[in-house]
């Protein structure tokens, strides 16, 4: 699904939701729908990992020094989100570099209408990716009712996720139950292995050729489809090159195939105690059945045909034992379509006077 789609689908939900209730009036709902929002847009950098040589004897000694450029972050965005009791504001200037684990609660500490629109364009250890965290959420008494679109290069996951949910609340439990609708590449597609079928277990080279690459044996002059030389010996070939062509292939391979639709039950439940001494904050989904249109590249086919559970969740946990000593503990998780990807840290504080 291409990005300007993702955002148009997006904004409808969030008129939908916030006009749900109200006759729309456009000067009203801006007025209501940002007040209280910071859009921010930041940049920040610095060193990466220091340069290494790499040292040759082949043709007597060579010296190669490999440079990792810059790490830098360019951080654009908007949101609209009540800061839980446990949530300090630790700097004048919003930049988005902050770590709002909370945002992957089901529920805020406020009813109606939060959202959050973020793109992260990052480059760490000389890797370039983008991050994008867009969504929109509104809760009321009896139900709960979010638009979502995930991108993490680091993880390697990007879906787009609607949910509708009926609410119960006891006592400080927030429970929830309603369906889930998600889109996505067809996550369990192995291009290799799709290849390796199709071909009988041929050497990666037979694909390297098919892909364009020329290989020079009586010279040892290795070639990539643009003509730029990419190895002068086999074991380079071997042991670098390949590896390179194999990644670019079945990145082509997967960005070949259209979005999967699928609709899951999706069960999940939030709780949020807090005092100055104490505070708890947890959440967590479950998404135990699964349904899509079937076809060559559903993940049922990946799944032996079966049934699987998708989840997430997170912990917040604070403990002063007086006014010297306290430990906490945060961290969340998340599981789809056998991916992973989580984040946690803990630790102690003691204030000497």
């Amino acid at each position: 699904m291409k990005e300007g789609k993702i955002w148009k689908i997006l904004i409808l939900f969030l008129l939908i939701s916030h006009c749900a209730k109200a006759q729309f009036n456009v000067e009203e709902f801006c007025k209501k729908t940002f007040k209280f929002s910071t859009f921010y847009a930041a940049a920040s950098g610095g060193t990466s990992i220091s340069d290494v040589d790499v040292y040759s004897v082949s043709s007597g000694l060579e010296t190669f020094t490999v440079q990792t450029p810059f790490d830098y972050n360019l951080a654009f965005g908007i949101r609209k989100i009540a800061r839980f009791g446990y949530e300090n504001r630790a700097q004048t200037f919003y930049d988005g570099t902050e770590d709002s684990w909370s945002d992957g609660a089901n529920i805020g500490k406020v009813s109606g209408l939060e959202f959050l629109f973020e793109a992260d364009i990052k480059r760490q250890e000389g890797v370039e990716y983008l991050d994008q965290n867009h969504f929109i959420r509104y809760v009321g008494n009896k139900y709960i009712l979010k638009g979502e679109y995930l991108q993490d290069g680091f993880a390697d996951i990007e879906y787009f996720e609607t949910s509708q949910r009926y609410r119960h609340n006891i006592g400080k439990i927030s429970l929830n139950v309603g369906l889930a609708q998600r889109m996505s590449e067809p996550y369990g597609y192995d291009p290799l292995k799709e290849w390796v079928a199709l071909n009988n277990d041929i050497h990666y080279t037979y694909l390297a050729i098919q892909e364009g690459y020329n290989i020079d044996v009586y010279n040892s002059i290795y070639t990539d489809p643009n003509g730029n030389v990419v190895a002068t010996s086999p074991e380079v070939w071997e042991e670098v090159a390949v590896p390179t062509m194999l990644a670019n292939y079945v990145e082509t391979k997967r960005n070949e195939l259209d979005k999967k639709f699928q609709q899951s039950l999706v069960l999940g439940l939030d709780y949020y105690y807090y005092k100055k001494s104490f505070w708890l904050h947890t959440w967590a989904n479950l998404m135990p059945w699964h349904y899509d249109d079937g076809g060559s590249f559903s993940y049922h086919n990946y799944n032996n045909g079966e049934q699987w559970y998708d989840y997430s969740g997170g912990l917040i946990f604070g403990y002063k034992y007086n006014k010297h000593l306290g430990v906490f503990a945060e961290g969340k998780y998340n599981k789809y379509w056998n991916r992973e990807w989580y984040d946690f840290k803990c630790g102690i504080n003691y204030v000497i006077f």
